[in-house]
């Protein structure tokens, strides 16, 4: 098995790409390891000491560490990566994704055309970028022109996520839908 790496714009987190599919169906996102009970995969990165977060997309994984240097990091996490696929354990345990997921979206019933035209930019310009990044977006909330977005995989606690968000998507956002005025992250 090989798999390849690639940087993503946070320095603390690696992209890992094992040439097969991840996740069959949407992402899972585990800032530690006591979150990670329903990922056999994320079980056994979050074993490797230096560790601080794992995020499984469609065909790679995001693993982000505390200040280990990745020489010394990057073998071990390849190993966890290569024992995971040799054992066939899944991925995920049926269900223990929405489980995990943070609770759902806020608006006001009367922003719901809004939030559509804003979920479809996100969905089919922003996620698709994002992801090549080793990250995803979520839309959490809207009201009175702010979107509350947050930000997973790479992209939490990236040091250029602030000038993505409000350079990148936050104009983006303005320009296709008028009534967006300000775009804030949240955990």
């Amino acid at each position: 098995m090989f798999i390849q790496t690639e940087p993503t714009p946070n320095p603390e987190t690696l992209k890992f790409l094992p040439g097969r599919t991840v996740m069959e169906d949407g992402v899972a996102d585990y800032r530690d390891g006591g979150t990670a009970s329903g990922s056999p995969l994320a079980q056994r990165l979050f074993a490797v000491d230096g560790v601080t977060g794992v995020f499984l997309g469609a065909d790679f994984i995001s693993v982000s560490k505390d200040a280990t240097p990745w020489p010394h990091l990057k073998p071990a996490v390849l190993g966890a990566i290569m024992e995971h696929y040799l054992s066939g354990d899944p991925v995920v345990i049926d269900g223990a994704v929405e489980a995990a997921e943070p609770e759902g979206e806020e608006f006001l019933e009367e922003d719901a055309a809004t939030v559509a035209m804003i979920k479809e930019i996100l969905d089919e310009r922003v996620r698709p970028a994002v992801a090549n990044d080793g990250g995803d977006i979520v839309f959490r909330s809207y009201r009175d022109g702010v979107v509350h977005l947050s930000m997973r995989g790479a992209c939490a606690g990236c040091p250029s996520s602030t000038m993505t968000l409000q350079m990148g998507i936050q104009n983006l956002l303005r320009h296709f839908v008028p009534e967006v005025r300000e775009v804030r992250p949240v955990a």
